[in-house]
């Protein structure tokens, strides 16, 4: 892993273990929908020995908090004084001990998380033109951004290549941003890309299997445990929106932090 920090090595490594592919359904969070835009931070839990007065090793594992929270219950468990052999477990079953996980969420704390991406791919069948349409909320340094984007494509066949080179774009974006080695949720209204993603549907057309392996092998790339969610294309205006200006020629690229 050349090129980065040993706390993202660790990252990297564990979540390699635990899945080779990242793709499932657990649920990561809870989207709230008010164009805030939000999405509940990664999940973490805590085990620890606790040191009775009696020979016994006695075991509690924690139910589920938000990552900011980890350094606040480690440090009021460990001022008892009888805590000991205490691990820090994401949703991922990653651990780490209070040292490597200290170094850890430093470098989380100066990259992209609570990622969620919109996605949209439109077709003109009498001009064989595509739009696609990207909308990344994610936060940064306790600071909320976006990111819009949309682009005219040629050489497509049908709607169903344009969806998936709607996400596909939407993953290369995602790593121009410096997303890497974290949950990831993706939202979109086609069933037919997201379905065949989780491998819920098979998917028997030679080109829409070549555009699923370039958005897996990113995914892979990138570190990303993807959760996905079908939506109705009202749930879907922004990125729609943006598929359908590519269409007609206007093309839309920002990126802002949002108040």
């Amino acid at each position: 892993m050349e090129g980065i920090s040993q706390a993202e090595c660790l990252w990297a490594k564990s979540l390699q273990c635990n899945n080779p592919h990242y793709t499932n359904n657990t649920n990561v969070g809870q989207y709230h929908d008010s164009i805030g835009k939000r999405v509940i931070d990664l999940k973490m839990k805590l085990k620890f020995k606790y040191e009775s007065k009696t020979n016994s090793d006695i075991w509690f594992e924690s139910s589920w908090f938000p990552r900011k929270e980890t350094l606040v219950h480690v440090d009021d468990l460990l001022k008892t004084g009888r805590v000991s052999e205490l691990e820090i477990i994401d949703e991922m079953e990653n651990s780490w001990n209070k040292k490597e996980y200290m170094r850890l969420t430093r470098e989380l704390d100066r990259q992209p998380e609570n990622i969620v991406v919109y996605f949209d791919g439109g077709f003109n069948k009498e001009d064989g033109r595509s739009g696609i349409g990207i909308v990344i909320y994610y936060d940064k340094g306790g600071e909320h951004f976006r990111v819009r984007k949309n682009e005219q494509l040629e050489a497509l066949d049908n709607n169903n290549e344009a969806e998936y080179a709607a996400l596909h774009n939407a993953l290369l974006l995602l790593e121009e941003i410096g997303v890497k080695n974290i949950p990831c949720t993706i939202k979109g209204d086609s069933q037919v890309v997201l379905k065949q993603l989780d491998g819920d549907w098979p998917c028997f057309d030679d080109a829409l299997n070549r555009w699923l392996d370039r958005i897996e092998e990113l995914i892979r790339k990138m570190g990303l445990k993807v959760t996905s969610e079908v939506l109705n294309r009202n749930q879907n205006k922004e990125a729609d929106k943006l598929a359908n200006q590519a269409l007609l020629g206007t093309i839309v690229h920002s990126h802002k932090r949002l108040e």
